[in-house]
């Protein structure tokens, strides 16, 4: 008698963290044991935000659940209840669909919501992207919680595995898969320079920069570091290309300062959503990045391509030698983008390589996912021991 097949199931927020799916999702589905049960929630139902359930639907993956919960708020309380509500329509869900492992990704407060569900239903969770340090946001507990809830792990560098190891989890555990969205570089089709401006409208012929900044979410005024980076790209002669911020408390307020400052410049362009390929075809044509994205750190590393991380949202992150780090201070900016935008800093960059993996995420990811042993020896994460006896000798120490 077969196997009944393995339910596994997904779940996506956002057009981000959809890119980065993207291709372990492709492969699930095409797997005759896996029963794919993608879940599809937040910025996704959004019009405001692209509604990019569109894009899901028009790459052919089945959607099993639908749960609307992004309230319609530009604050930290909606960010709050968001979470609420996707609590309360995730466990309508999750309790009928019943998946075998339910897969959740990076670092995203929503991400909170499903693992709750999960933990009072005794699903096991396997996340992808923890290990990883970004002190200037509340994704950082967001990722250290996720990773004391999950089950199974999946990290982008070695680096991250070890973090999660010496945070008590057992070895078995913990997977060093790389960053699954550098499966599009070796997996993906990019578009050539002339298709990419007919689809986005655009002239990259000349020098370009691509802004990806959000709001910081640890900070009071989640936009305070925004006008030093807006005073430092208004020296800027390139073409300024934006893409649109995380659905974060600010968000609004942040995307109409950007068509305000386009609109005062007279130029430019700001991109409310960008398809995986159109964004990493993007990354290989512009000269700079610039902005406190986790992408300008994980995926910009593949092109070589110089990287101005601004402020304190990705503090503490790996990072390749393609990213210049400035505070949030005009001058800082300014001086970094000068010596990004420098022939000597391009050049220094030839021959590296990107820590956050190699392109093969997505058979790793599947593999596990498929074959790893379910039941209570998954559900049971036994206390890794203690050395007392150092642990004693620290606590006698004077010093």
């Amino acid at each position: 008698m077969a196997e009944p097949r393995r339910k596994i199931g997904v779940v996506t927020t956002s057009r981000a963290d959809y890119s980065h799916l993207y291709w372990p999702l492709r492969m699930l589905v095409d797997c005759a044991d896996v029963e794919l049960q993608l879940i599809v929630l937040g910025a996704h139902l959004s019009p405001e935000f692209g509604n990019t359930v569109q894009e899901i639907e028009k790459d052919g993956f089945p959607i099993a659940a639908r749960v609307e919960c992004l309230l319609s708020s530009d604050s930290d309380v909606g960010m709050a209840k968001t979470i609420g509500t996707a609590v309360l329509g995730l466990a309508e869900h999750l309790s009928v669909l019943r998946p075998d492992i339910l897969l959740l990704i990076a670092d995203r407060y929503e991400m909170l919501a499903p693992a709750s569900v999960a933990l009072a239903l005794r699903i096991p969770i396997a996340h992808i992207e923890g290990g990883e340090i970004s002190e200037g946001a509340v994704d950082d507990a967001v990722r250290n919680a996720l990773t004391k809830m999950a089950h199974i792990h999946f990290t982008s560098t070695f680096e991250a595995r070890e973090r999660i190891i010496a945070m008590g989890e057992e070895e078995w555990r913990v997977h060093r898969a790389g960053a699954p969205s550098l499966d599009h570089l070796r997996r993906s089709t990019l578009l050539d320079r002339p298709e990419l401006e007919n689809k986005l409208a655009c002239d990259l012929k000349t020098p370009s920069v691509l802004i990806s900044c959000h709001p910081v979410t640890l900070a009071g005024n989640t936009l305070e570091e925004t006008d030093a980076l807006f005073s430092a790209l208004e020296e800027l002669p390139d073409a300024l290309l934006f893409c649109y911020p995380n659905a974060d408390a600010g968000s609004r307020a942040l995307i109409e300062r950007t068509r305000s400052f386009l609109a005062a410049r007279g130029s430019g362009h700001v991109f409310v959503n960008l398809d995986a390929v159109t964004y990493w075809s993007l990354l290989r044509h512009v000269q700079v990045f610039v902005g406190n994205s986790s992408s300008g750190i994980v995926e910009t590393a593949s092109f070589a391509l110089p990287t101005v991380n601004v402020g304190i949202r990705q503090w503490g992150r790996e990072r390749a030698r393609n990213v210049l780090d400035a505070p949030a201070e005009r001058a800082a900016i300014v001086a970094a983008l000068q010596r990004a935008r420098s022939s000597e800093f391009r050049a220094s960059l030839r021959g590296m390589s990107n820590p956050y993996g190699d392109g093969y995420a997505s058979e790793k990811i599947t593999a596990v996912l498929r074959h790893v042993a379910l039941g209570r020896a998954l559900l049971i994460k036994r206390a890794v021991e203690l050395n007392t006896e150092k642990r004693f000798a620290r606590s006698a120490d004077p010093s």
